[in-house]
């Protein structure tokens, strides 16, 4: 019986969780926002982007950061070209060999960041990722909203 009141706790707060993101990247539209999301997981990352776009009414752009990536910047101005999506979802951050490398690059680029993507910009991480934003980018983490936990 515990484990069923568990299980229902979890998905009650994976919905809330879910929610809040939707929200939050609704509430950014036509502007640049930094969105954490935090969770462990790549297979629940997934499935989280699935249910989050049952709460979104606009499409978002998925893009899933190559491990040779030394700079966030320059991986999504190529990515995207000229377009500019009505959300931009970033994951495998965690599979970057230079991530230390590509967090201090981003974190001096964050000016250009919001010059250039009109857009929210949601960052997939998870803890040690987390945790590497807190040490190596204060500034950019600061700039993000209340990080989004999924765990």
């Amino acid at each position: 019986m515990i484990s069923l009141i568990n299980n229902q706790d979890s998905k009650t707060n994976i919905t809330t969780a879910t929610q809040r993101l939707a929200r939050a990247i609704m509430l950014s539209q036509g502007q640049f926002s930094l969105l954490l999301a935090c969770c462990n997981s790549t297979n629940k990352q997934q499935q989280l982007l699935s249910l989050l776009n049952e709460f979104l009414p606009l499409a978002t752009t998925e893009l899933s950061i190559p491990a040779s990536a030394e700079t966030l910047y320059t991986t999504i101005t190529s990515a995207l070209g000229s377009t500019q999506p009505e959300a931009l979802m970033v994951q495998g951050l965690e599979s970057v060999v230079a991530i230390n490398q590509l967090i201090v690059s981003t974190n001096l680029m964050r000016d250009e960041l919001s010059k250039r993507f009109e857009f929210p910009l949601v960052l997939w991480v998870n803890d040690e990722i987390l945790r590497k934003l807190v040490w190596l980018a204060p500034d950019l983490k600061d700039w993000a909203a209340a990080t989004i936990r999924f765990d």
